[in-house]
């Protein structure tokens, strides 16, 4: 099968030399222009072709009681053609929509990866510039913070009170052995584990680690549940692209789009009333998915609006360093009273004192990650969602007005001009023009629509279910206060 741009240069310059003189049928007298279409059409010669008009008692679909130039094997290959040109129709007209939100979500992954790899270049900056000592051993557990972040962002099945929770209780020991009660290369591993276990209970980073959660919680579940929203949609786009169709639809389109060349009318198109019918009964399904889609960019808009300020994540991130610095400090602050409680719970370890490791961070990362802070306004993530947004709503009627737009922008004759109705040219439609949706098609002359699609059904289930999480994460962003623990801010993962 040839690539659409082709088959369209090539078919519109075969037609050109169509010898049609008349818009009607009456007066065909050969098959050659008709032969020379399909074969071109199914790239190559078909036995069998009629050389001039003759009965066709064995069609299905393509039934007139004039002489046809079409077999019943023409009949079967134009059914499966026209199938394949509503297909392509599809595609074509969700191309732009597609592209806007396979290219965002690829952008906005790229730039939250971007935004992790510079928050840990930071927290690691900062253990090398001002906590030195404890550098190469705070590295692996500032790594594994970031990795959880993006594992969560992404989808994973991740918790973040407990990866916060985590990071901070891996940092205690090392605070301890090298601000608090320095003097030893490390503590045992027993020694360490009991200070890590006793975080909890001693407190000595007084409440950053609960504004932490909280931040971390605001920011990160609404980009998490925006980033599935938009493969989300990509899901729906390629699922309705490639959307199945009932025998009545093919049928109708095989009468609507090639049926005509059966008499000889190469240059005719359906006229506007009856190629809605056709195009509304083949899309009823698809339209059902209006609301849904309508719904869907709303929520969308909405969280996108919920994303700034303190809680966006891009100052989350890149503040992350600030609040360790804080934490850090505290513990040092209250360094005598925290030795009194360690000593009381783990009790005094065996002192050894030893030369600090130098760190060896590299200096290059450093200048580079200083350099990252001082960024273009107009690059922000939310000025990128802002921008996507607005592109976005043009899109929201996309799947009830579809079959409007293929008829309109394409397929059918425009106003005043003789047309294909169906069974011959004419100068209008007579017939009842349906509206769009399931309801509308009981009335439907020319397509009969039965029941419900479950592709479609499923669909609407899985954008309802991001319409149904969005409130959830926006409650969270309007309850939480930044003071309160991720916990008590019932952050379901």
């Amino acid at each position: 099968m040839m690539d659409a741009p082709t088959w369209r240069v090539g078919w519109r310059w075969l037609l050109l030399l169509a010898l049609v003189g008349s818009t009607r049928s009456e007066g065909v007298q050969s098959c050659e222009e008709v032969r020379k279409l399909f074969q071109w059409r199914l790239m190559g010669a078909v036995k069998g072709l009629p050389d001039s008009p003759r009965a066709g008692p064995d069609l299905q679909v393509c039934t007139s009681e004039k002489p046809t130039c079409c077999t019943r094997k023409m009949e079967e290959r134009y059914q499966t053609a026209a199938r394949q040109d509503m297909q392509q129709a599809l595609q074509t007209s969700s191309s732009t929509l597609k592209f806007l939100i396979s290219r965002n979500a690829a952008a906005f992954q790229e730039t939250l990866e971007t935004l992790i790899r510079q928050a840990e270049n930071y927290t690691s900056i900062l253990f090398c510039n001002t906590y030195r000592n404890m550098a190469l051993e705070a590295a692996a557990s500032v790594q594994e913070f970031f990795t959880d972040v993006g594992l969560y962002l992404f989808g994973a099945d991740v918790n973040p009170e407990e990866f916060v929770n985590r990071f901070f209780d891996s940092l205690f020991p090392l605070v301890y052995d090298h601000l608090i009660d320095p003097g030893v290369a490390e503590s045992s591993l027993e020694y360490s584990e009991c200070i890590r276990m006793a975080q909890r209970d001693i407190n000595p980073f007084g409440n950053i680690p609960k504004r932490v959660m909280g931040q971390m919680g605001r920011s990160l579940l609404p980009s998490r549940t925006f980033l599935q929203a938009l493969n989300l949609g990509i899901e729906v786009i390629n699922t309705t692209d490639h959307l199945h169709f009932s025998k009545e639809c093919s049928r109708a389109l095989l009468k609507m789009q090639y049926c005509p060349h059966c008499q000889g009318l190469m240059l005719s198109k359906p006229c506007m009333g009856y190629c809605l019918n056709v195009m509304r009964g083949c899309l009823a399904h698809m339209a059902e998915l209006n609301p849904h889609w309508h719904a869907y960019i709303r929520s969308l808009e909405e969280l996108s609006d919920a994303m700034h300020g303190t809680y966006d994540i891009e100052h989350v991130l890149l503040n992350f360093h600030l609040l360790v610095n804080d934490a850090v400090m505290q513990a040092h602050l209250d360094g005598p009273k925290l030795s009194e409680q360690v000593n009381k719970i783990c009790g005094r370890p065996i002192r050894t004192p030893t030369q600090s490791t130098r760190c060896s961070f590299d200096e290059s990362k450093e200048k580079h990650g200083m350099k990252i802070s001082a960024r273009n306004e107009e690059e922000t993530l939310a000025n990128r969602r802002k921008e996507f947004i607005n592109s976005l709503r043009l899109h929201r009627t996309f799947y009830g007005a579809l079959a409007d737009q293929l008829c309109v922008n394409d397929l059918a004759a425009a106003d005043g001009l003789p047309c294909w109705n169906g069974e011959d040219i004419v100068k209008s439609y007579t017939q009842r023009v349906v509206g769009n949706g399931l309801k509308a098609q009981s009335g439907n002359p020319e397509v009969k629509v039965k029941g419900t699609d479950p592709m479609i059904n499923q669909i609407i289930d899985k954008l309802n279910h991001v319409i149904q999480n969005e409130p959830d994460a926006l409650l969270f962003m309007g309850n939480c206060e930044c003071h309160k623990a991720l916990v008590d801010c019932h952050l379901s993962s």
